[in-house]
């Protein structure tokens, strides 16, 4: 056994004599030290000895731990001595790869369009998710009981606005920023205001209660509907493609008059019918109209000098499209899985 000690202290003197890493370093405190090291197992062995040899060697084992503990603390505090101040970094060594983060799809699909209306020369404005019922359903043509108010379920808000009255509720569009910035900017403009809405709806792969919209608005002298077709034309294609074609029907909607639902070609399948636009080669993409008069009023603009364009993109539904996502409900789960693949 005494030869067994004075083994076990030559090879860890002589392996802490080599090491130059702290996980090393770990690593021959366990082999050696440990409660289950090589040292412990030894001196489990003593009760199987006479007591004179127990005496003897029990002594002998105890001087070989406290030396080689001894040894041990010394290294270990040279050794984090020489990595926090004394450490020289070898710069012709690769470095360690940095995980970077990954953009939501509909961020991506955000950022394409700020690019696109930037360069149209459209400012691009935000404003409030906790809204009034003034700006977001009144200054917008929907009087408090019109029928129009049943198009949106509506989150309201059991908190007093500044004039003591329950009036608050998380917006259900993005259309109240359109009097805002008629208020803060007057005419001529043109805006784009991407933003996030909330809307009480029972969820499903095609709907959810929080989604983001992305709306634009031109007012200036002498718009009218021909400037609202091309103006969406030339969208589409700076969208999906040159080639894109926009189809334009009726559509109800109480800010705007007229109002129609903006179709393009099928960006999959060119407009020859796929799964996606349900065989009809057409998807429905973006909500349109000429701002009708009293939301120009509203604004503060006089709509017998100045007319303008509204038009509306559910970001969500571009990003489904674009990225062939077919939940909806991916998007605010934070699920790493899904956003690694953008």
């Amino acid at each position: 056994m005494k030869n067994k000690l004075q083994r076990i202290r030559e090879d860890f003197l002589k392996q802490l004599a080599e090491i130059k890493d702290p996980n090393f370093l770990h690593e021959l405190e366990i082999k050696y030290l440990s409660r289950k090291g090589e040292l412990s197992e030894l001196m489990g062995g003593l009760k199987d000895l006479s007591v004179d040899l127990k005496k003897e060697v029990g002594e002998l084992a105890n001087s070989v731990k406290k030396e080689l503990q001894e040894k041990f603390n010394e290294a270990s505090k040279a050794l984090n001595n020489f990595s926090g101040k004394n450490n020289v970094v070898d710069v012709t060594l690769p470095g360690t790869k940095l995980e970077r983060g990954h953009l939501n799809p509909i961020t991506l699909v955000q950022n394409e369009l700020e690019d696109i209306f930037t360069s149209l020369g459209f400012m691009i404005l935000d404003g409030p998710e906790l809204e009034s019922d003034y700006y977001n359903f009144t200054a917008l043509n929907v009087a408090p009981n019109h029928p129009a108010r049943d198009m949106q379920d509506t989150f309201y808000v059991d908190l007093k606005n500044k004039d003591g009255q329950y009036d608050l509720l998380m917006r259900t569009q993005t259309s109240p920023v359109q009097v805002r910035a008629m208020q803060k900017y007057g005419a001529p403009l043109k805006a784009l205001i991407p933003g996030r809405c909330f809307r009480n709806e029972a969820t499903d792969a095609r709907h959810e209660h929080t989604f983001y919209q992305v709306e634009g608005m031109l007012i200036g002298k002498n718009i009218n509907f021909a400037n609202l077709k091309s103006f969406l034309e030339i969208v589409g294609q700076k969208l999906f493609g040159p080639s894109t074609k926009l189809r334009m029907r009726p559509k109800f909607f109480p800010f705007v008059e007229p109002g129609n639902n903006g179709e393009y070609t099928c960006f999959l399948c060119q407009g020859k019918g796929c799964r996606v636009c349900k065989n009809t080669g057409w998807l429905e993409i973006v909500g349109a109209g000429l701002i009708h008069p009293d939301v120009l009023r509203a604004g503060g603009i006089d709509p017998e000098i100045y007319s303008g364009l509204a038009f509306g993109f559910g970001l969500n539904r571009l990003a489904m499209l674009k990225y062939n996502i077919n939940d909806v409900r991916l998007f605010n789960s934070g699920d790493l899985k899904f956003l690694e693949q953008f």
